[in-house]
């Protein structure tokens, strides 16, 4: 099932979006099940349990970092992880570059904008983002990377409204690019859509998309 669920993803996908394979709480022989048909991309949301998976499985796996993180796991995963797509403010990215120095590493980063007005998600609002940026903080930090931008949709029926957040984080990336990461070749990413609405993401310009029941079934937060 997983395989026959990814291949008809691919097969849908734009050459130009990644697919991120979302396989938190899933087991191990899930995800060597995808693995085994040619995905490499894996994110996880709990920085422990992506720790455990990256030592018992293959190494050439890149990994991402999809959830809120604590400043205080940002060491568990920090020797490995590829991308964090959920820096939400300068204390977090402060410590991803402290644990990134520690492993002789620079670990690339997405801003994650709040795009939604669901009080439960996180993400910076653009004021945030530019205090974060012309701080002298910021300005110290060699060791991290910013390379785009995520953000997470209401939980909603209405489409048009998900398609307005979408846009909106499109419009936040293109004024963020053109005004203060202009000499940046690296930030080139928008992270948005999961499995109910990545459709519309992809048309709303998405780089990466995350999904995880599309391809491994509904999870069983019980166990």
């Amino acid at each position: 099932m997983i395989a026959e669920n990814l291949n008809k993803i691919t097969k849908l996908l734009p050459p130009d979006v990644k697919l991120i394979a979302v396989s938190k709480t899933k087991p191990s022989s899930d995800i060597l099940q995808a693995y085994n048909c040619g995905q490499r991309l894996f994110g996880e949301n709990k920085a422990l349990e992506m720790r455990d998976k990256y030592e018992e499985l293959p190494k050439d796996i890149v990994w991402h970092f999809i959830g809120h993180l604590q400043t205080n796991k940002v060491k568990y995963i920090a020797p490995f992880v590829s991308l964090i797509h959920s820096v939400d403010s300068l204390k977090l990215l402060k410590e991803i570059d402290s644990q990134a120095k520690a492993n002789s590493r620079t670990i690339d980063c997405l801003l994650q904008i709040s795009i939604s007005n669901e009080e439960t998600k996180f993400g910076m609002d653009i004021k945030e983002v530019e205090d974060m940026l012309s701080s002298e903080d910021y300005q110290q930090l060699d060791n991290i990377r910013l390379c785009g931008v995520m953000g997470i949709g209401s939980i909603t029926e209405d489409k048009q409204q998900t398609e307005r957040e979408f846009a909106y984080l499109r419009a936040t990336f293109e004024d963020l690019k053109q005004r203060l990461f202009a000499n940046n070749d690296c930030f080139t990413e928008i992270s948005m859509g999961m499995s109910d609405d990545y459709d519309i993401a992809i048309k709303q310009g998405a780089t990466m998309i995350r999904l995880g029941s599309t391809i491994f079934g509904h999870r069983n937060y019980n166990l």
